[in-house]
């Protein structure tokens, strides 16, 4: 590692900024420009200690601020670590082309794939159950649904998890209700039964997670989760499917390509 002088700078004496905020503020701008890479662990408290001329408990709370802002993460026995950036880039424009469905592909194999990751799917759950006035009221007043649940993981890491609700008149009987659709997800097999995709609406927003999200997806303190809700309409209009989405923040990049008229 290079010397910590070269590194990070000194404490101001006369500012009125507490010294473990001055010290996360280096720590961080030293991260933003590159100096500690992604996944590079930074100096050890006791190198903090001797450089700055402060207390263990100070930087301590300095490491507290940078987990808190999502910009580290600790690991027992061994040190704190920068966080990798957002590996997959979400293209929404491209993620539900009907030609990855005619290659067998799902929007999130083609998201794996092009991010260079092995993509895997565990605790999956196919059920009818009763809907929830939000879901029933976005599917047209149905009153039962399939779901289907399912966790996302990359490389091993989860990194989202869905439920999608799907009118039972659809999916009832058909390979939809199966744990394993088949080639191309449950969009091929929707349109293989005629309810050809026409358009999808998504709403957005981030969030901080329940203890449920932390536990399920596995995250570290001061991760925000992305909590995406997608309506599927067929060329006839009517909503085919509801997914609920909740994804890492720190896991992906939304991109979106928007008209200039």
């Amino acid at each position: 590692m290079t010397s910590l002088p070269s590194i990070l700078g000194g404490l101001d004496p006369t500012s009125d900024r507490a010294v473990f905020r001055q010290i996360a503020d280096q720590l961080r701008e030293a991260i933003d420009r590159g100096r500690f890479k992604e996944g590079e662990k930074l100096p050890s408290e006791a190198e903090l200690v001797e450089h700055y001329g402060v207390s263990r408990m100070t930087v301590r709370n300095s490491f507290s601020i940078l987990q808190g802002e999502g910009l580290v993460h600790a690991e027992h026995g061994r040190g704190v670590f920068v966080r990798p950036r957002p590996p997959v880039r979400r293209l929404a424009s491209d993620r539900f082309a009907r030609r990855h469905r005619e290659q067998g592909k799902s929007a999130f194999i083609v998201e794996a794939d092009a991010a260079g990751s092995h993509p895997t799917v565990d605790s999956l759950e196919v059920k009818e159950e009763k809907a929830s006035q939000d879901i029933s009221t976005r599917l047209g007043s149905v009153r039962r649904v399939l779901a289907r649940r399912r966790r996302y993981l990359l490389d091993g890491r989860p990194v989202e998890f869905a439920t999608s609700y799907l009118p039972l008149d659809i999916a009832r009987g058909t390979p939809i209700a199966e744990p394993n659709p088949g080639p191309g997800g449950i969009y091929a097999r929707l349109e293989e039964l005629g309810h050809q995709l026409d358009h999808f609406e998504e709403e957005i927003r981030a969030r901080m997670p329940s203890p449920s999200e932390v536990k399920t997806l596995q995250l570290a303190s001061g991760v925000p989760v992305i909590h995406l809700i997608r309506t599927a309409f067929d060329t006839a209009g009517r909503a085919v499917e509801v997914c609920d989405t909740v994804m890492a923040a720190d896991a992906y990049v939304l991109s979106y390509q928007l008209p200039a008229t």
